[in-house]
């Protein structure tokens, strides 16, 4: 009975672990300056991935909050960011230690990395904006409205703005030829797909967790 109700989180497991050992072993073409850490396709851009997937549903429920105030609502919302943000934060240090070997630094002028941070920073302003109000109806409602513009702006922010920027040394925008979807190798997508299912299904797994944490905590303070 178990198994049945739980299913996806083994699934979600095997699929991660399974990237993460395919991902090592697995052959991948070898690309000028990209050459063995295009394997890092595997971890950098999965964490985005999922952490797109998490804000979705953290401005979904965001949404139903301000049609109908529940504030299970608004606990479902908060923790999706907040294991939105974790993610971001994966996928941060990870382009991070890819940039460091692609291009040389860590951190280069770069439209999409300038785009990720900025989301990055508009859900931290989130966070911060949670923190500062008391009243847990007003805070509810704020950050609902805050949170439905804040997921607009990330699609902005990195799926946007950096298609339409002159000059990018990320692969796929401005005329930079892409690693993946219809050029990538056949092998690296037996790995990458998964890999992308795997993590979001982690993710909606962590953020499950935190809301039941969270109703807790607030069944005890009353």
């Amino acid at each position: 009975m178990i198994l049945k109700k739980d299913w996806w989180k083994i699934l979600g497991a095997a699929l991660v672990m399974y990237s993460l050992i395919a991902g090592l072993l697995v052959n991948v073409p070898q690309l000028p300056i990209i050459y063995e850490s295009i394997r890092n396709l595997f971890y950098h851009v999965t964490m985005w991935f999922a952490m797109i997937a998490m804000m979705t549903v953290s401005m979904v429920h965001s949404i139903r909050y301000l049609r109908k105030p529940d504030l299970r609502s608004d606990i479902s919302a908060s923790e999706a960011a907040y294991t939105g943000l974790v993610f971001g934060a994966l996928g941060i240090v990870t382009g991070m230690l890819w940039a460091n070997y692609t291009w040389g630094k860590p951190w280069a002028n770069d439209p999409q990395l300038n785009g990720a941070a900025t989301a990055i920073l508009i859900y931290l302003a989130y966070a911060v904006l949670r923190g500062s109000v008391s009243d847990e109806e007003k805070r509810a409602r704020v950050s609902a409205v805050y949170n439905v513009f804040a997921f607009v702006l990330l699609i902005v922010f990195i799926g946007i703005l950096p298609r339409l920027a002159e000059h990018s040394i990320h692969p796929g925008k401005s005329g930079n030829p892409a690693l993946g979807v219809k050029g990538l190798d056949p092998m690296m997508r037996m790995v990458f797909y998964p890999a992308i299912i795997g993590w979001i299904m982690i993710g909606i797994w962590i953020w499950k967790i935190n809301c039941v944490i969270r109703e807790i905590k607030q069944q005890e303070e009353i």
